[in-house]
């Protein structure tokens, strides 16, 4: 049946062949009812005929019995051809409804085995095939071009002009004049193809190509303005019911079809903009045609339906996928999502009030963020953030109600927990915030704030609410491995990028914890790492002990500042970082003050218990306060370069402004020390080194130092010394004057502190290490052995350009902060100064102070003699200075220094015996540059030094263990010299070092194992003979050894050794290679050092690295070219 249905179809809408034509110049709307009334007669004649159309012939009759609108003495042919079509599909679409019922209700339907191969369940009897399914397409076609296009209502739906240029000869075909109306011939053909379209195999046929054909229908019928014509009551009631059928089933059909479709179509049937009677039909001049204007009844039903779909749930996403889906990037694609955004964040004259729009609409908004398809996501994430910035921009109220606020709500949650939440959480593991919850936020907070990009008041203090929670969240991921630490960094450079800087600095100093309010998060809750690398926020597990507590509130503390010095220090070209450091300059000398008065006013012995309780806590306050920002202030100095401290000339004029008044504070309470002694030293220093014509000084400059008066004045009636008095006073006068007054001191204390100025020994106390942070070592060019101390601010401008002698690395010496804490920890105090040497005094008289270890030694032109007597000076300072200098003339290849090789190594090994830490590093860097100029003889000598044998100079007695691991040492620098000559130089270190490893004293066994494995990577091939022995060596004592250092040693010589060797290692220890696994192994399973097995995990992943660069070498696209001879 429905075979011969389709077939039945398919004899309508058969194509004529031109020789049925009648007439040879056929118009093309003459050929078309030619060709309509052949087909129609020969379906007639075909149904009269029976055989296999018979069965369709009998149904086809029921149904033209049961229908009320077959018109069969209607004179118009295309209207009789479209009711033999409807007549058909109708029939086929009742026989195949009747088939699928009694398919579904069938109770002999087995259910089929789903283990056998015929699993595959029963084929629905509404299946067609592609060539059926081609006859419908062809049909529906044809109904909709025949019986639905030609009575829409000009400016409803697309016109068939614009289709095809075939559309005339439909128009003309069309006889509007005879029965039934027009209106009759629209509805007829539009409830037949709804009722269709209720089976959902032909629902598809008709709504994929003519979805938009029937919503125009619909809405012609439904909502077009009707003039009644006579005074028929009857048919004034049956269009009132027709019409609200009709509403029933646009409505029914906008709900059921795709959103995103239905809202194309309904932008498509709103019709273009008015076009004036002048303007041209193309678009931009590119001969396109624009959309014809709709009636405003339509323009105001669309615009209706538009905003239905709006505001239903996932509205904004329709809208959203209508415009946008199909589009290919670009500009134009911006500017689409550009243009959604702003239809989006407009509420509608059709919407209740503003309030209910955008509480349904703001939600979803929200939603876009979400996806995580790349191509949608970014669409979405545009749309999302172009209409929330929009609405802070235009409903502020609005965007802050249903906007902000829901979007910032894990964050305020995490900052302020309700008392319920803390009570009822008995289990600590219980999450306050989920995971998902604050990983979607700051994920929106990223994407709004950040990507957006458009800072405005209400989005800056809605996110200052919540940044010392995300500061928080940042300093916890710090801490981990997390995806949330990259999207939290740069939510708060942004914010302290774009914020007020009074705000920003107020914040910072928050997030220092110098404020009660800085933590972010509530007492008692803590982030906690999550299942999916991000971060949940749980109940803290209660501390008993107080030392516990008191040592995680503090290393906490610490950590934060930590975390908040990294953050300012990727604000390169902020003034940010220097405003806070003048900013915490200026409390630390205020809270000076405030201690300075409160020591000297307070009279405690008339106070009661109460009174003096609350004075103490005050106290201590205050010296929690002070502490707080010296850590601050330490980290700062520390962590950022001088050039992020001090970002421009307004910010070292109020760095000096504030040491100055320091020294006020000092100066008036008759408490300067010796620190801040220096530092006013130095701050004047700078002052007159500006002034004297250093750098070029205009009027705005002169105008920013005026702020430096009063405290010179206060300097110069205060200080306790008369030089610093008289300085003050004429560097108050040159500054007022704007330079045109320069006394003579101030050039003088200018030229003592530039570098390069004569400096002198000064009696010293013990040390100052703080001065390490602040100084550093550079090489006169004109002396190469003599240091010049300069305050680290001012060492890259105090000369215009370097001389092609500083430029070379031979003649320039610098002194890491790393080694010059190690040199400077390892001197217990500094001697006093020898007599008998003139000491000249600094600035004002005072003594500069500075470790002992850069005290200038005498002139670096002294003859090589000179400098062995100094050499053997038990001053600490000038004995390390002439060890240094030996070490630089020997570098440099003295003829002298050579020939006296011997005096020279009898010497630094002598001074490995001292215990300044200086003296023996400066020892061992000589024996370093002795063993690169003689290597043969001098690593014979460390070597019998190194295995604990009598030496020559001193027959007598054995050196000590510390003076053999400086020797190792020594040693081991020596080696990694060598170069490309340690596998000829390297051989007897490697006999040496194995021997080592069976020494008594644990301690020789680690130093050689670890020399070990710093000489074998070295070794490279040569390595290969001895692989068998160092392999046997090693995994003995990993297996034997009872002192973990010792296999912690071995472990690593592994690792360094399978690292150094990189895709060499199955070459060089191919025959160990199992074993040294299997030892690893060993480690990672059954030693109980985790030590131990770390650097046996990190071993493995050495190994593994190097077999899948074996076993899947890296496949290179190279073509080999061979000349044959």
């Amino acid at each position: 049946m429905s075979a011969a249905l389709i077939s039945a179809l398919g004899l309508l809408t058969r194509p004529v062949r031109e020789a049925h034509l009648s007439g040879a110049h056929t118009t093309q709307h003459e050929a078309l009812l030619s060709a309509l009334q052949n087909n129609l007669s020969e379906l007639r004649e075909r149904l009269l005929a029976g055989g296999e159309l018979d069965q369709a012939r009998q149904l086809l009759e029921e149904v033209k019995k049961e229908v009320s609108w077959f018109c069969t003495d209607t004179e118009d042919l295309t209207w009789s051809f479209v009711q033999e079509c409807l007549l058909l599909l109708l029939c086929l679409s009742r026989h195949l409804t009747s088939l699928l019922e009694a398919f579904n209700h069938d109770p002999s339907r087995a259910t089929p085995n789903p283990r056998t191969p015929e699993a595959a369940p029963p084929l629905p009897p509404d299946v067609l095939g592609v060539a059926q399914q081609k006859t419908l397409s062809t049909v529906l076609q044809f109904l909709v071009t025949l019986g639905l296009c030609p009575y829409l209502a000009p400016g409803v739906g697309v016109g068939l002009d614009r289709r095809s240029a075939f559309g005339a000869a439909v128009e003309a075909a069309v006889r509007r004049e005879v029965a039934p109306s027009c209106e009759r011939r629209l509805l007829i053909t539009t409830t037949v193809l709804m009722e269709v379209a209720r089976l959902s195999s032909l629902a598809t046929l008709v709504f994929t190509r003519h979805l938009g054909d029937l919503m125009a229908a619909l809405c012609q019928l439904g909502y077009r303005p009707h003039r009644p014509e006579g005074d028929g009551a009857e048919n004034s009631k049956g269009l009132t019911v027709e019409r609200k059928n009709c509403k029933q089933e646009l409505n029914c059909l906008l709900r059921r079809v795709y959103q995103p479709i239905v809202i194309k179509e309904l932008l498509v049937l709103q019709g273009g903009p008015k076009v004036s009677p002048g303007s041209s039909a193309g678009v931009g001049g590119r001969g396109g045609r624009t959309l014809t204007q709709a009636p405003a009844w339509l323009r105001r039903l669309c615009g209706q339906l538009l905003s239905e779909r709006l505001i239903q749930p996932h509205g904004v996403q329709a809208v959203v996928r209508a415009i946008l889906e199909g589009a290919g990037g670009g500009d134009s694609d911006w500017r689409k999502c550009d243009a959604v955004a702003k239809i989006v964040a407009t509420c509608p004259q059709q919407s209740l009030s503003a309030e209910s729009y955008y509480s349904q609409v703001c939600p979803q908004v929200l939603e876009l963020l979400h996806f995580k398809d790349k191509v949608t996501a970014q669409q979405f994430q545009r749309v999302a953030s172009t209409v929330a910035l929009t609405l802070v921009q235009d409903q502020p109220e609005f965007a802050q109600r249903f906007l902000l606020s829901p979007l910032l709500s894990p964050l305020q949650h995490c900052a302020a927990v309700p008392e319920v939440t803390r009570v009822a959480g008995e289990d600590v593991s219980q999450e306050t915030v989920p995971e998902r919850e604050l990983t979607r936020c700051v994920e929106d907070v990223y994407k709004i704030y950040v990507v957006g990009n458009r800072p405005s008041g209400m989005l800056l203090d809605a996110l200052a609410k919540v940044v010392p929670t995300i500061f928080s969240l940042f300093c916890f991921t710090k801490q981990n491995v997390s995806h949330l630490r990259a999207p939290c960094q740069e939510i708060l450079l942004w914010y302290l990028s774009h914020a007020e800087p009074s705000s920003a600095l107020s914040l910072l100093k928050g997030l220092c914890v110098l404020q009660a309010d800085g933590g972010g998060v509530t007492p008692g809750f803590q982030f906690s790492p999550g299942s999916e690398g991000g971060a949940r926020l749980i109940q803290r597990e209660l501390v008993r002990d107080e030392d516990d507590a008191l040592y995680e509130k503090v290393s906490g503390e610490q950590w934060r500042v930590e975390c908040l010095v990294q953050l300012l220090s990727e604000m390169k070209d902020s003034d940010l970082p220097g405003d806070l450091f003048l900013l915490l300059l200026q409390d630390l000398t205020g809270l000076a003050a405030e201690q300075q008065e409160t020591e000297e006013e307070v009279d405690t012995s008339s106070m009661t218990l109460l009174e003096l309780e609350q004075h103490l806590v005050g106290c201590v306050r205050g010296h929690g306060q002070r502490l707080a920002v010296l850590q601050t202030l330490a980290v700062m100095c520390e962590g950022l370069p001088h050039t992020l401290l001090l970002h421009k000339p307004t910010q070292v004029v109020a760095f000096i402004e504030s040491m100055l008044r320091r020294a006020c504070v000092g100066a008036e309470h008759g408490s300067e020390n010796a620190v801040e002694s220096q530092t006013l030293s130095m701050g004047m220093g700078l002052i007159a080194t500006l002034l004297s014509g250093a750098a070029q000084l205009s009027a705005e400059d002169y105008s920013s130092m005026s702020s430096l008066l009063a405290p010179l004045e206060r300097l110069s009636q205060q200080h306790p010394d008369p030089v610093i008095q008289e300085l003050a006073s004429d560097l108050r006068a040159t500054i007022a004057t704007h330079g045109a007054y320069c006394p003579g001191s101030v050039i003088n204390a200018a030229g003592q502190y530039r570098p390069g100025a004569s400096t002198q020994t000064l009696n010293q106390p013990k040390c100052q290490n703080t001065s390490v942070r602040t100084l550093s070592t550079h090489v006169d060019p004109s002396h190469p052995g003599q240091p010049s101390c300069i305050p680290h601010s001012t060492s890259s401008t105090a000369a215009s350009g370097p001389s092609p002698h500083q430029q070379t690395s031979d003649h320039n010496t610098a002194v890491s902060v790393d080694e010059m804490k190690e040199q400077a920890q390892g001197s217990a105090s500094c001697p006093q100064h020898r007599p008998g040497k003139s000491s000249r005094p600094g600035i004002g008289g005072m003594n500069t102070q500075r470790p002992a270890y850069l005290t200038p030694a005498p002139s670096p032109k002294k003859p090589f003699s000179e400098w062995l007597l100094e050499a053997c000076d038990p001053d600490v300072p000038n004995r390390a200075m002439a060890l240094r200098a030996l070490t630089h003339i020997l570098r440099e290849g003295d003829k002298e220094a050579l020939q006296s090789r011997d005096k020279l190594l009898s010497l630094f090994l002598e001074n490995l015996e001292h215990e300044d830490s200086f003296v023996y590093l400066s020892a061992i860097q000589g024996l370093v540059v002795l063993a690169d100029s003689f290597p043969e003889q001098i690593l014979q000598r460390l070597l019998a030094e190194y295995q604990g044998e009598l030496s020559a100079a001193s027959p007598s007695r054995e050196r000590s263990l510390e003076t053999r691991l400086k020797v190792g040492e020594a040693l081991m620098r020596a080696s990694r010299a060598m170069g490309d000559l340690a596998p000829h130089y390297g051989r007897p270190l490697i006999g040496v070092f194995l021997s080592g490893t069976r020494d008594e004293d644990s301690s020789v066994r680690t130093s050689c194992l670890s020399n070990l494995g710093e000489l074998c990577q070295r070794l490279q091939f040569s390595l290969s003979p001895l692989a068998q022995e160092l392999s046997t060596c090693l995994t003995a004592l990993i297996k034997t050894e009872k002192e973990a250092e010792v296999r912690r040693a071995a472990v690593h010589a592994i690792a360094v050794l399978l690292r150094g060797l990189s895709d060499k290692t199955t070459q060089v220890l191919g025959d160990v290679l199992l074993e040294l696994y299997r030892a690893l192994k060993w480690v990672v399973r059954s030693d109980s050092d985790e030590v131990a097995v770390l650097h046996a995990q990190l071993a493995l992943e050495e190994l593994d690295d190097v077999m899948r660069r074996f076993i899947f070498p890296q496949q290179k696209l190279e073509k080999k070219i061979v000349v044959l001879p």
